[in-house]
């Protein structure tokens, strides 16, 4: 059994396809089918259950997730060898939930390009339980999430604080309000995320999770959906300062009172070797974001 064999089996896990897996390889087809046939013989087991699509055996996922888990402390020894080298350089790994991802990163890509010009950066966008699984099994080597992780594997630097700001339909009566209370908002029909979003968690804790006013009949995938669904009039959301746009036509956007926020935070495994380098993009992306991106006004 090698690491080289291993990284295959994780890579057909990831994509469910010999061709794939092979391109992202950078190797033939019949050269990672021939290899992964070997490794089962090797360990006298069947890993792949191949037929029309490709899946992994019970025994193959436990394979998986411990072979990830190898693959990792390879990459870090190979880390630790190179520790006199540029730090944040070649490919680094990172989850970020769907609510920060793509209002974030047109700040932080730029600003991590000039300051670290040989780090590649490898952006997933999954869900906040999703990100903290991935980081502590090594999948990710950091997250971006919106939430306390509190979990005694991994560390949490608060980034920032990010506001909340009421959306509403431009024809509403509260749009005519400078401000909107907290009260206020939680009497209408709120418009939340589906189950996992740690914001439509944040929205049940503000108005109370056995509000009536939570409309649960709709349950958007993403921000711009929650977006288009207030400009329809369908009700009114909570969105954080990021997803501000420029000029908004299509809703009204209204600071609350009393202030309401969420706290982003950058979490990587505690026993990480590299914390020099967690130390160092966390501090880069503090800077990223302007503080006028997140004002309250």
């Amino acid at each position: 059994m090698t690491l080289t064999q291993l990284r295959y089996l994780v890579a057909l896990a990831d994509h469910r396809h010999f061709g794939r897996a092979a391109n992202a390889c950078a190797i033939s087809q019949p050269t990672l089918s021939a290899q992964l046939r070997k490794l089962e013989a090797e360990l006298q087991a069947d890993l792949i259950e191949r037929g029309n699509t490709v899946t992994m055996t019970p025994l193959g996922n436990a394979v998986v997730t411990r072979a990830r888990g190898i693959l990792s402390e390879a990459d870090e020894i190979a880390s630790i060898a190179r520790r006199g080298e540029e730090p944040l350089t070649g490919p680094r790994r990172i989850g970020i939930i769907p609510t920060l991802c793509p209002y974030l990163l047109p700040w932080a890509l730029p600003a991590l390009n000039q300051s670290f010009p040989r780090l590649n950066l490898i952006c997933r966008e999954v869900m906040t339980g999703a990100v903290i699984a991935a980081v502590k099994s090594r999948e990710l080597d950091w997250g971006l999430i919106a939430d306390d992780p509190n979990d005694p594997g991994l560390s949490s630097h608060t980034l920032f604080d990010e506001p909340f700001f009421a959306a509403l339909p431009t024809n509403h009566p509260l749009a005519a309000r400078k401000q909107i209370s907290q009260a206020s908002l939680c009497t209408e029909k709120i418009l939340v995320l589906g189950e996992g979003h740690c914001l439509r968690d944040q929205t049940q804790t503000l108005c109370g999770s056995g509000s009536s006013s939570l409309g649960d009949d709709i349950q958007a995938t993403s921000l711009e959906t929650l977006r288009g669904l207030v400009a329809a009039g369908q009700g009114v959301t909570l969105l954080p300062a990021l997803a501000r746009r420029k000029e908004e036509s299509t809703i009204a956007l209204r600071p609350l009172t009393p202030a309401a926020s969420r706290t982003v935070r950058f979490i990587s495994r505690r026993a990480d070797p590299r914390r020099d380098e967690a130390a160092l993009l966390t501090e880069a992306l503090k800077a990223a974001v302007p503080k006028t991106a997140l004002a309250k006004k």
